[in-house]
């Protein structure tokens, strides 16, 4: 799809930068769960981001991992579970473990979502939904069956689709071209650093909204040839206040974090303090 064709509403909210809690607010609940999406909220954030991953009845489920072992605690690839089975696992015990001063009893009941439950519990907010799958063959119907999902909660402009696999955002766009989507893009080896003019033709390519770097990308020259080219740009995962300054200082749409609470503050007191200079914030 070529980006003059493309018929994309703006973003869903208005001006300034926005704090989205990276799988919820992960940093004090078990993510990807109920649990760190309403934390995220309760703590201020503008939006969440989740992993969507597609199980074998087809059902759009949120799940980062390939495998279940480490949030799930089960020894078994994701995808090969039905949607029913896979809503009956808890995904919150390991967090207890894991960060015993952040331990709290009802994140032992936490249960891995469906998709559809978070459009229908979280639809009012701006929802970042990262398409994940690692066969090839099912990417087009995980695509799809986000795009159901989106138009039957009538969430194009709330709802922006990302994924590193380019091609499924093509196929998102094709689908429904109404729908924002964002081209991912992280630090692999043996070529930690992308090229500038990759990333902008890769995400010119697949018809992508918006661009995302992990923040070891993010390069002053590479968001201004995206802004030049009409992208926004976001960053992952934000949980400093100096990545913070950075990223408000380049201009961007929004910054993923663990910890969307403490960066709310931040970024409040910093337009408290910008305003108080005189400061247009």
């Amino acid at each position: 799809m070529k980006r003059g064709a493309r018929t994309t509403p703006g973003p869903s909210q208005g001006g300034g930068l926005l704090v989205i809690g990276h799988r919820g607010a992960s940093g004090h609940a078990p993510e990807n769960t109920h649990a760190a999406f309403e934390l995220a909220f309760e703590h201020g954030a503008d939006g969440i981001e989740f992993d969507v991953r597609l199980a074998r009845d087809g059902v759009p489920y949120v799940f980062h991992d390939a495998r279940l072992e480490r949030t799930a605690g089960v020894a078994h690839d994701a995808d090969v579970h039905s949607s029913t089975t896979l809503s009956q696992m808890y995904a919150g015990h390991w967090f207890n473990r894991r960060f015993p001063n952040r331990a709290q009893m009802e994140y032992l009941w936490e249960k891995i979502p469906t998709l559809e439950q978070v459009f229908e519990r979280y639809g009012q907010h701006t929802l970042y939904a990262e398409m994940k799958c690692e066969d090839v063959s099912r990417q087009p119907a995980l695509a799809r069956a986000v795009v159901e999902l989106i138009h039957r909660y009538g969430l194009a402009r709330r709802v922006i689709v990302k994924s590193f696999a380019l091609d499924s955002l093509a196929e998102v766009k094709r689908l429904a071209p109404e729908v924002r989507t964002a081209a991912l893009f992280g630090r692999s080896w043996p070529r930690p650093l992308v090229p500038t003019a990759h990333i902008i033709a890769e995400a010119t390519n697949c018809g992508a909204d918006e661009i995302s770097l992990h923040r070891s990308l993010l390069r002053e020259k590479t968001v201004e040839a995206a802004h030049g080219r009409g992208f926004e740009v976001l960053v992952w995962t934000v949980n400093s206040p100096a990545a913070l300054r950075r990223a408000r200082a380049l201009g961007l749409r929004a910054v993923f974090t663990d910890f969307p609470g403490y960066l709310r503050e931040t970024l409040d007191a910093l337009l408290a303090e910008g305003n108080a200079g005189g400061e247009i914030a």
